[in-house]
C-alpha cells in the first residue's frame, strides 16, 4: 500500500469535494451581511415599513440559529450529503425568489425560507469535511479551509454587495448566490461520501417542537434586548425560551433517541472546545460594534472607509487560519492556541492606547494584533471539538458547534457593548448639564445620536458636546478592552488545561488508542471520557 493510499484524505477527488463544499460556506455565509448595503434600495422600491425592515434584515440569522440543532440531526439520519443538496436546492430557488420580490412580505418570507435551508447547509458542511479527511493532519487543513471560506462570506458581503449596486438593482445580491449553488448541485452528487448515522432512531417531534420553541424566542430576546435596551416582550421572550430549554434539555436525557445527545457535552474536549469559541464570539462581537462605532462617531470615518480598514484585520485572520495546520504541526494545540490567546489580549490592550483626538492607526494595529492572534483559537477549535465526536453524531455535533457560536456572537451585544455604551453615559453625564434638555436626552442614548445631536446646535455648544461625547465614548473602549484582555488570558489557562493532552503531531490524546482511520476517523470520540 503507497502512503497516498494510507492517508484516505491525501486524495485530489477529496481537496475538489473540499472546494465545492467551500462555495455553500461562502454563501450562506455571505448573506448574512451582503443585504446591509442593499436596505435603502429595496426600502425605496417595496417601501417597507420599519418593523418589516427589522425583519427583513433579521430573519435570516434567527432561523439559522433556530434550524441548526435540528438540521444536525436530520442530517444523521437521512444522510448529510443528501440534506446538504436538498438544503442548497432550497437556497437557490428561495434566492431568485427573494431577488424578485413584489412586497415586503414576499421577501420576509423568503429570507425566512433562505434562513432554514442556511440551517440545513451550516452542519451538513462541517459534518462532511471531518468526516471526508480522517487523517487529522488533513483534516485540520481542511477545516483551516471551511473556515476561511465563511469568514470570507462574512467579510466581503458587504463589498460584493456593494459592487452589485453599483450596476443592478437590489435583487442582484440574492442572485449572487446561484452560480455557487449550480456548480454544487451538479459536482457535489459525485464528489461527496454519502454519510448518516447506520442506527440513529426514530425521530421525536416534541423534541423538534421544544427545540424551536427555546431557540427561537431566545435568539429574538437576546436581539432586541441588545439593539434596544430593556423592552419586556424580548425580556419575557427570553425567559419563555430558556424555560422550555429546560424541559427540552430533561426531555433529552430521557430518551433512548435524543434530538440533541447531551452525552457529548461530557467529553472535556468537546466542552472546552465550546466554551472557547463561545467566549471569544461574545467578546469579539462586543468589541466590534465599538470599534465600528468609534471609527465613526469618534474619528469621523464614512461608514464604507470605516468598513474597508477592517477588511485588513479579517484577511490577516484568513491568512493566520490558513497557517494554523502548518504551525500545529510543531506546537501543541494547547500552547499554540493559548500563545495566540495573550497576543489577541495584548491586542485589546492597545484599545487604551486610543484617545478621542487620535487617527485610525491605534484600533487599526489593535484590531491587526486581535484577529492574528485569535486565529490559531478558530482554526483549531473546529477541528477539537469535531475530533471529541463520534462519526454517527457528526451531524448534531457540528450543529452544536454553530449553534454556540450564534449565541456567543449574539451575547456579545448584550454584554460587552453594553457594557461600553454605560461607561459612556456616566462619563458623558457632567457635560450635558450647559445643553438644552432635548439634545442632553439623546447625548445619553448613544454616541451616534450624540453626534446628530451636536450638529443641531450652536457652534460653541456642538464643539463642547462633541468633544465630552467623544471623550467618554473613548473611555468605554477602554475599559471594554481591559475586559477582553482579562477574558483573554484566562481563556488562555483553560485553553493549556484542557488541551495538554492533546499531541500536535495528530490532534488526539495521548492516552487514546486510534484504530484505521477507515474504521474509526474520529479521534476522542468516547463519550464518557469524563474531564
Amino acid at each position: 500500500m503507497t502512503a497516498a493510499n494510507a492517508r484516505p484524505g491525501a486524495g485530489r477527488r477529496k481537496w475538489v469535494g473540499l472546494a465545492v463544499l467551500g462555495l455553500p460556506t461562502f454563501l450562506v455565509s455571505m448573506d448574512f451581511s451582503v443585504l446591509y448595503l442593499a436596505v435603502p434600495h429595496l426600502s425605496a422600491d417595496l417601501a417597507p415599513s420599519g418593523i418589516q425592515q427589522l425583519w427583513i434584515v433579521d430573519i435570516y440569522g434567527l432561523l439559522i440559529a433556530g434550524f441548526l440543532v435540528i438540521m444536525g440531526t436530520i442530517g444523521d439520519r437521512i444522510g448529510r450529503k443528501k440534506l446538504l443538496l436538498i438544503g442548497g436546492a432550497v437556497f437557490g430557488i428561495v434566492s431568485v425568489a427573494a431577488a424578485f420580490s413584489t412586497s415586503p412580505e414576499m421577501l420576509i418570507v423568503s429570507r425566512a425560507m433562505l434562513g432554514v435551508a442556511g440551517a440545513a447547509v451550516m452542519p451538513s458542511v462541517l459534518a462532511l469535511v471531518t468526516g471526508i479527511f480522517t487523517d487529522q493532519k488533513q483534516r485540520s487543513r481542511a477545516l483551516a479551509v471551511y473556515l476561511t471560506c465563511f469568514m470570507g462570506g462574512a467579510t466581503l458581503g458587504p463589498l460584493v454587495g456593494g459592487a452589485l449596486l453599483e450596476y443592478f438593482w437590489w435583487g442582484s445580491v440574492f442572485l449572487v448566490a446561484v452560480p455557487g449553488i449550480v456548480l454544487l448541485l451538479v459536482f457535489g452528487p459525485f464528489l461527496l461520501p454519502d454519510q448518516r448515522a447506520p442506527q440513529a432512531g426514530p425521530f421525536d417531534p416534541a423534541s423538534v417542537l421544544l427545540s424551536l420553541a427555546a431557540i427561537l424566542p431566545f435568539v429574538y430576546g437576546l436581539k432586541e434586548l441588545a439593539r434596544h435596551g430593556w423592552q419586556w416582550l424580548p425580556a419575557g421572550a427570553l425567559v419563555f425560551g430558556i424555560a422550555v430549554g429546560v424541559v427540552f434539555v430533561h426531555r433529552q436525557r430521557h430518551l433512548e433517541h435524543p434530538l440533541l445527545d447531551l452525552r457529548m457535552f461530557g467529553n472535556r474536549t468537546f466542552r472546552s472546545a465550546l466554551t472557547l469559541m463561545f467566549v471569544t464570539g461574545v467578546v469579539g462581537t462586543g468589541t466590534l460594534l465599538l470599534v465600528t462605532l468609534y471609527l465613526q462617531n469618534v474619528i469621523g470615518l464614512t461608514p464604507l472607509v470605516a468598513g474597508l480598514l477592517l477588511v485588513v484585520p479579517n484577511v490577516l485572520m484568513i491568512i493566520g487560519n490558513l497557517s494554523t495546520p502548518s504551525l500545529a504541526n510543531r506546537i501543541r494545540p494547547a500552547y499554540l492556541i493559548a500563545g495566540g490567546l495573550l497576543v489577541a489580549g495584548a491586542g485589546y490592550l492597545i484599545f487604551t492606547l486610543a484617545d478621542s483626538t487620535s487617527s485610525s492607526m491605534v484600533i487599526f494595529i489593535a484590531m491587526c494584533v486581535v484577529m492574528l492572534g485569535t486565529a490559531p483559537l478558530a482554526a483549531l477549535c473546529n477541528h477539537l471539538a469535531m475530533g471529541a465526536v463520534p462519526p454517527d453524531k457528526a451531524g448534531s455535533g457540528a450543529s452544536i458547534v454553530q449553534t454556540t457560536a450564534e449565541f456567543g456572537l449574539g451575547l456579545g451585544i448584550a454584554t460587552l457593548a453594553t457594557l461600553g455604551t454605560a461607561v459612556y453615559r456616566s462619563n458623558v453625564e457632567g457635560a450635558l448639564s450647559a445643553i438644552p434638555p432635548d439634545a442632553a436626552d439623546a447625548a445619553r442614548e448613544s454616541i451616534d445620536r450624540a453626534v446628530a445631536a451636536a450638529a443641531q446646535l450652536p457652534a460653541e455648544q456642538s464643539g463642547d458636546l462633541l468633544a465630552a461625547a467623544r471623550e467618554a465614548f473613548t473611555s468605554g473602549v477602554h475599559v471594554v478592552g481591559i475586559v477582553s484582555a482579562i477574558f483573554y488570558v484566562g481563556l488562555a489557562v483553560l485553553a493549556i488545561r484542557a488541551f495538554r493532552h492533546v499531541h500536535n503531531s495528530h490532534g488526539g490524546d495521548d492516552d487514546t488508542t486510534h484504530k484505521d482511520p477507515e474504521t474509526d476517523p474520529v479521534s476522542d470520540a468516547a463519550l464518557a471520557t469524563e474531564a
